[in-house]
C-alpha cells in the first residue's frame, strides 16, 4: 500500500512505519520496532499496511494494529477474543466480545515465544475466516 507524501512521491507502508518508529525516538519506538520484528518473524509473508494513521500487520485480513501513546505501545487484535491466550498476553480491551489488545509499558518484558504463537494463530484464523486478501 502506497501513500503520497507531501512532495507527491509515493511512500510505502513500511516506510511510514519506519518513520513512526524514528519519530517516537524513545522506548516506544524501540518497543514498536521489537514487536514489528517479532510479527514479521512469526509470519514471514505478513503485509505491512498503514491505516488510520497507524501501522497495520495483515495476513488474509488484519492481524493487529500498532498504536503508540504516552505510556504504552498498544497492539490491537480485531479478532482477539477468538484467540487462545494461555500465557495471558492480552491485558487491555478485555471487556468486549471481539477485539483484544496488548499494552506494553516501558521496561516490561514480553514472552516472545507466546507472542509469536499468538501472531501465527491470528494469521491462521484470518485464513480460516475465508479472507482471500493478503
Amino acid at each position: 500500500m502506497k501513500k503520497a507524501s507531501a512532495s507527491g512521491a509515493s511512500v510505502s507502508a513500511s516506510q511510514l512505519i519506519d518513520a513512526r518508529i524514528a519519530d517516537l525516538g524513545d522506548w516506544r519506538g524501540a518497543m514498536l520496532s521489537d514487536l514489528r520484528a517479532l510479527i514479521t518473524s512469526a509470519v514471514p509473508d505478513v503485509v505491512e499496511e498503514w491505516k488510520w494513521e497507524v501501522p497495520v500487520w495483515a495476513h488474509a485480513g488484519i492481524i493487529c494494529t500498532g498504536e503508540s501513546y504516552k505510556s504504552v505501545v498498544k497492539l490491537t487484535f480485531p479478532k482477539g477474543a477468538q484467540l487462545e491466550d494461555p500465557k495471558k498476553l492480552f491485558n487491555s480491551s478485555l471487556e468486549g466480545n471481539v477485539r483484544r489488545a496488548i499494552d506494553s509499558r516501558q521496561g516490561e518484558k514480553l514472552d516472545k515465544t507466546a507472542f509469536k504463537a499468538l501472531i501465527r494463530q491470528a494469521a491462521k484464523l484470518n485464513e480460516r475466516s475465508g479472507n482471500k486478501r493478503r
